[in-house]
Formats: C-alpha cells, sequence, structure tokens
C-alpha cells in the first residue's frame, strides 16, 4: 500500500520565494508550515475554503496552538490566507490565495496579440 494517497504539485513561488521570505524574512518557520498544510488541503479539495481549527491545525501540523494561531495571523496580514466564521465559536474557513497566479492571469488577459 502505497504511503501517499496522492502527489500535489506545489507552485514554484511556494519553494522559491515564500520559504524564504516568511522564514528567513519574518522569522515564523511555523507560519510557512500552516501555509504548506492548507495548501495541501485546499488543492485536494479543488481549492475550496478548509474548514480548520487552531487544535485541528496544531494536530495536524505538530505545533503548538498558540502558534498556530500566531502563523494565521501573519499568513492574513501577508494575504496568503483569507480567514471566515459564520460566529466567534464556529470552526474558520481558511481560502488559500496565490496572488502570484492571480497577477500571471492578469498579465495574460492584458497581452494584445500583435
Amino acid at each position: 500500500m502505497p504511503r501517499f494517497r496522492e502527489a500535489i504539485a506545489v507552485d514554484d513561488y511556494v519553494l522559491d520565494v515564500l520559504m524564504r521570505d516568511i522564514i528567513g524574512h519574518d522569522r515564523q518557520p511555523a507560519a510557512y508550515l500552516v501555509y504548506l498544510y492548507l495548501y495541501g488541503q485546499a488543492a485536494r479539495q479543488k481549492w475550496k475554503s478548509v474548514s480548520a481549527s487552531l487544535r485541528m491545525l496544531a494536530e495536524a501540523t505538530g505545533l503548538s496552538k498558540s502558534a498556530v494561531q500566531t502563523a494565521l495571523e501573519l499568513l492574513r496580514r501577508r494575504e496568503l490566507i483569507d480567514t471566515t466564521s459564520d460566529h466567534a465559536t464556529a470552526v474558520s474557513k481558511h481560502r488559500v490565495l496565490r496572488h502570484w497566479r492571480d497577477d500571471a492571469r492578469r498579465r495574460k488577459r492584458r497581452k494584445v496579440p500583435g
């Protein structure tokens, strides 16, 4: 039996730019781990929002709840995720944002055939 269900393609930007920025510049390796986890879950769900509480994210990543909370704050501030909740005690839904893809699509649409 294989050790994994499926391979998930990770954008070069996530590996080449985000890792350096979040771990090196922001000094928040936990935020990078949380983003990778959410990225993988979102990819498996065809980029729908991922429902996950602090506890669920902590268990999935091996981080403390406070580390996950700090990580989510950084990811929201950097506009890498968008978090919504129906009410204060509801499980949050995290939408993974990939602005580098949106920017590339916009540039591609603006090009006028020669």
